[in-house]
């Protein structure tokens, strides 16, 4: 699974890299996450954190914001497409959705994401590290914040969770934590 995974991944990143004018595409990410380390959705309290290394893989697609008016009316967010992807067997996620950017000067910037993923986990009982996700389709939020390192280089430090909201028998969720290398066309 985990090669089904990677060659998705693969070819995602070679076929929008060679067409990205054309599919309005804004933005190609990479990098690497701590899988599972925070236990809990908002990483506020310190005692929930447990990073276990860096252990998985991530991937983002990022577009342009459509030139229509329900964009502009919600902030103009860019359409997102990603994965996440666990090099040791564990949970892995894909998911898509809108990304919405806050400037903190020319460098700096904040972002906010949601959606919907899918995973690969277990839908009922499993033994740690594997998660309960009780449903294959599940909510989708990230927190970034980043730095513009030059005009077509970005590093954004990433937070990630998925999770049903409890609509489902079990609801573990994933939350992984991590740093993306972006690429800006």
């Amino acid at each position: 699974m985990k090669r089904v995974w990677l060659g998705l991944a693969g070819l995602c990143l070679c076929c929008v890299s060679a067409q990205a004018q054309d599919f309005g595409l804004s933005e190609v990410r990479v990098g690497v996450q701590s899988h599972d380390a925070y236990n809990g959705f908002l990483p506020f309290t310190s005692e929930n954190y447990r990073f276990n290394g860096i252990t998985d893989l991530s991937f983002d697609v990022i577009f342009r914001s459509p030139e229509v008016d329900a964009f502009r009316w919600i902030g103009s967010p860019r359409p997102r497409i990603g994965a996440t992807v666990s090099m040791q067997g564990l949970d892995s996620i894909a998911h898509a959705g809108l990304l919405w950017q806050l400037p903190l000067g020319d460098t700096f910037y904040l972002e906010a994401g949601f959606g919907a993923a899918i995973n690969t986990g277990s839908l009922g009982e499993t033994s740690l590290p594997h998660r309960r996700f009780g449903c294959r389709v599940g909510f989708y939020e990230s927190f970034g914040l980043g730095a513009n390192l030059s005009a077509n280089t970005t590093m954004t430090l990433t937070y990630e969770h998925t999770s049903n909201n409890g609509y489902c028998e079990y609801n573990d969720g994933l939350s992984n934590i991590g740093l993306r290398l972006g690429f800006k066309f």
